[in-house]
């Protein structure tokens, strides 16, 4: 069963009005989607999947709530020109929820988890040609060192790039697993499982989730209305430093303090962490971040 993380403090963080135009923009199971529909009797809700099995899971589950939604079948980058599609310039609230689903890390098949076995998938897009298999398998040796330094804190990336290619063909996710294991040092396979962070990389390449995620980051500002409100929820540092740096650009004072200028503040910021009782209930949520843009305009001086 899929839990939503930081369920209540997405929902106190979007200030949900009921005639309100709200956009989820990594749907999964509809866990912040329900929520957010039960709350909006007069508006109108909006999720986004690359995943069209959750589309068809939200689907069922929403509609027994109210009519007031669309689900729209595609990355997320697209956003903004599907929006058009349905005559929609400008939205109260936006949520992005950037972590691996349940059902999906659950299911071996899709191969998103390195201690089930399954085939090297990881696609979120099942209609996408490439898979894992073809990144593990055909890829260079600089262009894996590239994503495990870009995509996760990879321990000696050249190591574990080496032993994949020495290794080849691997056509399992415990294979691949035990490749990487096999190719470090005890103690560092002690502190923590390296799989994490390799199959992280490799997933972020399949579905090319960075350069997404700096779209849609420039695109929520644009579609935002006065007081509209972007709240994302980051599981690792690569995601997180690039919201956080996005946001900080944002609110970085552009007047010289020493000037008698009085400034106009365009967007304000917060951070939430889950409490120890949800980390306690749902250990998926021990690494989420939510961070929250608030588009507004007000002088510092009020």
């Amino acid at each position: 069963m899929h839990i939503p993380v930081m369920l209540k403090e997405v929902l106190e963080a979007l200030e949900i009005k009921q005639n309100g135009v709200y956009i989820d923009l990594t749907l999964g199971r509809a866990g912040h989607a329900s929520a957010i529909l039960k709350s909006i009797k007069n508006g109108r809700f909006i999720g986004f999947d690359k995943d069209i099995i959750a589309i068809e899971e939200s689907q069922s589950r929403l509609e027994k709530i109210n009519n007031n939604f669309n689900l729209i079948h595609c990355d997320f980058k697209y956003f903004r020109n599907e929006l058009s599609k349905l005559g929609i310039t400008e939205v109260d609230g936006i949520i992005a929820d950037l972590g691996v689903s349940s059902p999906q890390l659950d299911s071996s098949d899709r191969g998103f988890s390195y201690s089930k076995n399954g085939f090297l998938d990881m696609r979120m897009d099942q209609g996408q040609s490439l898979k894992a298999w073809d990144i593990v398998n055909t890829w260079s040796k600089e262009k894996l060192v590239d994503i495990f330094i870009n995509n996760a804190d990879v321990k000696m990336p050249v190591r574990v790039a080496n032993a994949i290619i020495e290794n080849r063909p691997i056509n399992s996710t415990l294979d691949l697993a035990n490749v990487v294991k096999a190719s470090l040092p005890a103690r560092i396979v002690r502190q923590k499982n390296p799989g994490k962070t390799v199959f992280q990389a490799i997933r972020i390449a399949v579905n090319n989730e960075l350069e997404s995620l700096d779209i849609i980051l420039k695109d929520s500002i644009e579609i935002l209305k006065n007081n509209g409100i972007l709240a994302i929820i980051t599981f690792h540092s690569i995601e997180d430093r690039i919201v956080k740096k996005f946001f900080g650009n944002l609110i970085r004072s552009k007047i010289d303090p020493k000037l008698p200028i009085q400034e106009i503040r365009e967007y304000k910021v917060k951070t939430l962490y889950p409490t120890k009782k949800e980390i306690s209930n749902n250990k998926r949520s021990r690494s989420a971040k939510l961070r929250v843009l608030k588009k507004v305009k007000e002088s510092f001086n009020e």
